[in-house]
């Protein structure tokens, strides 16, 4: 396990850690892969927010195995800018930024 992600998209072990990736591509349009890493299984949410905080998806809401997952986002329909993805598992909790462009 690197960096808590699992190597090579293979497992080797228990991830050591939370940890949300930044997206990627970024900037993009309009598909973007969200990786994250949960240490253990817990209730999780995913949700991306517009820069005034409002919620315009929620990509993850339930109860997630340990390892590595990702999920794509779909923004063919919002207008390009900055957007924030937020991950809740647990007590972990961590944001991050991403762009669209068109």
């Amino acid at each position: 396990v690197t960096n808590g992600f699992v190597a090579g998209g293979k497992e080797q072990g228990v991830p050591t850690k939370f940890e949300l990736a930044q997206n990627y591509p970024n900037p993009f349009n309009p598909m973007t892969n969200l990786s994250f890493v949960i240490r253990h299984s817990a209730f999780v949410s995913l949700s991306v927010y517009d820069v005034t905080g409002k919620e315009v998806t929620s990509l993850v809401n339930e109860e997630l195995a340990a390892g590595s997952h990702q999920r794509m986002f779909d923004a063919s329909g919002l207008a390009s800018g900055v957007y924030y993805y937020r991950l809740q598992a647990g007590d972990f909790v961590q944001t991050k930024r991403m762009t669209l462009l068109k």
